[in-house]
């Protein structure tokens, strides 16, 4: 990761990238669907049910949708440590309360907001599958906002 120049746009955007990819993995393999059916449910955020039946474009709108969400969590976790030594030392902590913060506000603000209109209800496992995916997504953002934390000089 290029740190020298802009670390912590560097790490909102590396961030974003690496877990909205991410995501999209752990969502296909905990509710079996093809990613290219995950990146419709995404686009069906914004288009509704109808995208389901779209073709590739829907889903290419899906993938730039996750990453601008991914890009914009990540970034808000990097703006708010950035400087805090405490927090870039203790990133695995903190990566995982962002986790928990990320599951619910998605769940159970942006979801039923979108035009889907999808009220959360999980099964056990998949409760704990999806939670565990925001978790490891809290985590890699916040791994790489302490990278950036540690690269950027003390004001």
């Amino acid at each position: 990761m290029p740190r020298k120049r802009h670390p912590a746009l560097a790490a909102a955007l590396w961030g974003g990238f690496i877990a909205g990819t991410v995501d999209i993995g752990a969502a296909s393999l905990i509710s079996g669907y093809h990613p290219v059916v995950i990146l419709k449910y995404i686009a069906g955020g914004v288009l509704g049910k109808s995208a389901l039946a779209g073709d590739l474009s829907v889903a290419g709108l899906g993938l730039l949708l996750q990453w601008a969400m991914s890009i914009i969590i990540a970034a808000i976790f990097v703006l708010a440590t950035r400087r805090r030594a405490a927090l870039a030392r203790q990133w695995p902590v903190w990566g995982v309360i962002y986790g928990a913060v990320i599951f619910v506000v998605m769940n159970y603000v942006v979801v039923p907001l979108s035009a889907l209109h999808a009220k959360p209800h999980f099964t056990v496992f998949n409760l704990i599958a999806n939670l565990a995916a925001m978790l490891l997504f809290g985590w890699i953002v916040a791994l790489l906002a302490s990278k950036a934390s540690a690269s950027t000089p003390a004001s």
